[in-house]
């Protein structure tokens, strides 16, 4: 099963829910990618991530175009805010989803509010993504 994960920066949502899903099964085949992808990924991303025991210090902030050539059974788009177009994706693609989630990069406000929105929403994409593995994924993976 492939799934490729977009949003436009490609450095902190899709990267924790690419960390989530490649956590719940390690056959999964799962990329993310962005329309403007930053080339890194944001520091406090890994470090929330790193809190519960999943490392995605490894990955890499990549353009969409790398992967448009390619077959996928999912793709999923995770940006959030009103303000924030999503990316289109116009490979061949079995199923689209949409799943919002709110950008933690772009808070403002005290250290320790930045910190908790970050946990915020890891915890949200956690949850979503969890749900979406056990409802679609694992039915299709046992038949």
């Amino acid at each position: 099963m492939k799934i490729l994960i977009l949003c436009t920066g490609n450095s902190c949502r899709s990267q924790m829910a690419h960390g989530f899903l490649q956590s719940f099964d390690k056959n999964l085949i799962v990329c993310s990618a962005g329309t403007e992808a930053s080339g890194k990924l944001n520091p406090k991303a890994v470090a929330v991530m790193k809190e519960i025991g999943i490392d995605i210090s490894h990955h890499t902030s990549d353009s969409v175009d790398l992967y448009i050539a390619d077959e996928w059974d999912y793709v999923i788009t995770v940006c959030g805010g009103a303000n924030e177009a999503c990316p289109a994706f116009f490979g061949k693609v079995k199923h689209r989803l949409h799943m919002g989630f709110d950008d933690p990069s772009h808070v403002i406000g005290s250290d320790e509010y930045i910190w908790s929105e970050f946990r915020r929403v890891r915890d949200e994409i956690k949850n979503g993504f969890l749900n979406f593995y056990n409802e679609q994924i694992k039915p299709q993976l046992n038949e």
